[in-house]
């Protein structure tokens, strides 16, 4: 570890928080139908869109109505994907001539794209045409992120409001995020990335000749405008197959830190957002307290163990640090800060190969996923899920000083709790469960790229990831098989839609409640002793689930590594 490494560590939390007040407060003007800067442009485009769908802006919607407007919306998203990667030999922009895409492959990717995850088991320069990228995924990476953010500012009014029914309306929310929230700063931030030398264009791929004579095809494309929701809406899913570890997806050191900057900007934002809709912003930082206190601790441990290596790897003469599957360009700082970044914010995009990190650096990113990738989250979904465990925090204060749990005025009764525990259970149902299976399946066994701990760790890996709609992977395994493209998509989908319903049913039964003025005995939210209890209850509740899992995976794999002994 170095010393200019932390400073880029220190650097990079600081922009974070420095954007939160400022990103929350437009945020939370946009949800609030109140004007902002965009207003005077965007206005009549947002009430052309509500009179072509036949949307009453004003008409507000019940938790349930909320929830299957939401679920029909992403119906019809998987079925446009999964046609046009099905048609795709046959629609244009196709200079690579690219084929239709089989079957459960397309299945595998369109459920991937509707559900945030982005796991992709292809490569995208050699398997997707233009129209593809365009118009199935960077269209998805906008409309999924837009969810995820609206489903969060649903559960917030929940918390905000008292006595009411209505939780908002769903049309009206994704409306508003893609038109004032994404699409602009995407829009700037593809300029940026062209500036930096990334691709943006619908030309045919480059063929070059190489210094030794062969002829090489260089892809090219669409890729600017693709990479900028991939990363601001934590979508993750790369055009080309080495993801942001590519040359044109990444190409500079400044791009890398920008990248890093807006996976988490939106997420970090939207505590402030809560703390501002509930009427006290120290409730938001609060939250993000706990985030950066779990943040920082993987950091430093991947920082840490990459950067030292193992004896393992110094018995061969391989001194400086873990570098392999690294880019020079970035380092070891860069990649290890990228890996917990992408792992903790449900983005799964990557610049270094995860499978190539030492046991304990690659166990990091594997923990984020498990914990249910709360800290900062994906955008809108961290913020939910982290609300869940605050709910269950403040059941087991409640529980500890003998009085009926309450936050931000609300009471958290039976019906909460028993919502929050089912939306946080059926993670490791899925991830646990589906490896189990694989690892005792020939075919799916067959499959992994290494034996030992580290086999079992990549199959574990990918089922996590599916779950937690991250989508990064332990690459050494071959996931385009019928058996994992259905199995992880299964994951997948209950990994979005099984925490979703929960969440919007904890915001329906909260926003019909009174709101409670506080006491001389109510538990305060605001302080250490708040944080330090959520961190606590994270890692318990956490820890039941991946400890077991985890000890047949990298802390073996460590151990061994340490011992001189190669798997």
């Amino acid at each position: 570890m170095t010393s200019i490494g932390w400073i880029q560590i220190f650097v990079y939390c600081a922009i974070i928080v420095a954007l939160v007040k400022p990103l929350g407060w437009y945020m939370t003007r946009v949800f609030n139908g109140e004007r902002t800067l965009l207003w005077p442009a965007l206005r009549p485009v947002e009430a052309a869109l509500y009179w072509m769908g036949g949307v009453d802006e004003k008409r507000e919607q019940h938790w349930v109505t909320y929830a299957v407007a939401m679920l029909f919306f992403h119906i019809g998203g998987f079925l446009i994907l999964y046609a046009v990667m099905r048609l795709q030999a046959v629609l244009p922009f196709n200079p690579a001539e690219q084929s239709a895409v089989a079957e459960d492959l397309s299945f595998n990717t369109a459920i991937s794209f509707i559900t945030n995850t982005n796991w992709q088991n292809y490569g995208g320069e050699s398997t997707m045409s233009y129209l593809v990228q365009m118009l199935g995924l960077t269209h998805q990476n906008f409309l999924s992120a837009a969810t995820g953010i609206a489903l969060a500012v649903a559960l917030i009014r929940g918390f905000a409001r008292s006595s009411m029914r209505t939780i908002g309306n769903f049309w009206v929310d994704v409306t508003r995020c893609t038109l004032y929230v994404l699409l602009p700063i995407c829009i700037l931030y593809t300029l940026f990335l062209v500036w930096q030398g990334m691709p943006q264009t619908l030309g045919a791929y480059v063929e070059a000749t190489t210094l030794e004579g062969a002829k090489q095809t260089i892809a090219v494309g669409p890729v600017a405008s693709q990479v900028a929701i991939k990363m601001l809406g934590t979508n993750g899913g790369g055009f080309f197959n080495a993801n942001a570890a590519h040359p044109f997806e990444n190409p500079t050191a400044l791009s890398n830190f920008v990248q890093m900057l807006s996976i988490f900007a939106i997420g970090a934002a939207l505590t402030n957002v809560f703390g501002r809709m509930v009427g006290n912003q120290r409730q938001g930082w609060a939250i993000l307290a706990v985030m950066g206190v779990l943040f920082i601790s993987g950091v430093a441990v991947t920082y840490w163990a990459e950067a030292n290596g193992t004896t393992a790897f110094e018995a061969l003469g391989l001194t400086g640090g873990n570098m392999e599957g690294k880019e020079v360009r970035f380092g070891i700082a860069a990649s290890s800060l990228f890996a917990v970044i992408t792992t903790a914010a449900s983005c799964g995009a990557v610049n270094a190969m995860h499978d190539s990190f030492t046991a304990l650096g690659g166990m990091i990113p594997l923990i984020n996923m498990q914990l249910g990738e709360i800290i900062v989250g994906g955008v809108g979904a961290g913020l939910y899920g982290m609300l869940l465990f605050v709910v269950l925090s403040i059941f087991v204060a409640g529980l500890m000083v003998g009085r009926t749990p309450e936050y931000v005025g609300k009471k958290i009764e039976a019906r909460e709790v028993k919502m929050a525990m089912l939306a946080i259970l059926v993670l490791p149902l899925m991830y646990l469960g589906w490896t189990a299976v694989a690892v005792v399946l020939p075919p799916a066994a067959a499959a992994m790229g290494n034996a030992g701990p580290h086999g079992f760790t990549e199959v574990l890996y990918a089922y996590t990831s599916a779950t937690g709609n991250n989508g990064s992977a332990f690459a050494g395994l071959s996931g385009n098989s019928f058996f994992y493209n259905l199995t992880l998509a299964s994951s997948m989908f209950v990994g979005r839609f099984f925490m979703i319903i929960p969440a919007m049913a904890i915001a329906g039964s909260l926003a019909g409640k009174k709101s409670i003025p506080p006491s001389a005995g109510t538990f305060p939210t605001t302080g250490g002793l708040f944080v330090g209890l959520v961190v606590g209850v994270i890692l318990i509740i956490g820890g039941l689930t991946f400890f077991p899992a985890l000890a047949l995976g990298p802390i073996v794999e460590h151990l061994a590594m340490n011992a001189n002994t190669l798997f």
